[in-house]
């Protein structure tokens, strides 16, 4: 397990990475929620369709800054973002409670 931070967060987030292409294809699927948040790496869109609740999702570029955050309804399917290189996966309005918005820094630790 590991957590993540920026410079708002009020103290660090529990992340889970989906890295290997069925976990990343899996994403949250199939949950009725999330404690923390999924990182999907190496990712550039996503998609709700079959879920069961909205999602935050924050593009993240090679250097883990933000480059968008988006609430998605399930059904939905997001356009891919060309320099983003991880996607960051939350239940929707935790991205603003942890101060995750466009050109914050995402830092990951190792725990």
């Amino acid at each position: 397990m590991a957590t993540f931070t920026t410079p708002e967060t009020p103290g660090p987030v529990p992340l889970e990475r989906a890295e290997s292409a069925r976990t990343r294809r899996r994403g949250l699927l199939g949950r009725d929620g999330i404690e923390g948040a999924l990182l999907l790496s190496p990712a550039s869109s996503v998609h709700t369709v079959g879920m069961r609740f909205a999602i935050d999702v924050a593009y993240l570029d090679r250097k883990s800054r933000v480059l968008a955050v988006r609430t998605m309804r399930p059904g939905r399917v997001g356009l891919p973002r060309p320099r983003a290189r991880c996607v960051l996966e939350a239940e929707a309005g935790a991205m603003e409670r942890w101060g995750v918005r466009r050109g914050v820094r995402v830092t990951v630790h190792e725990v």
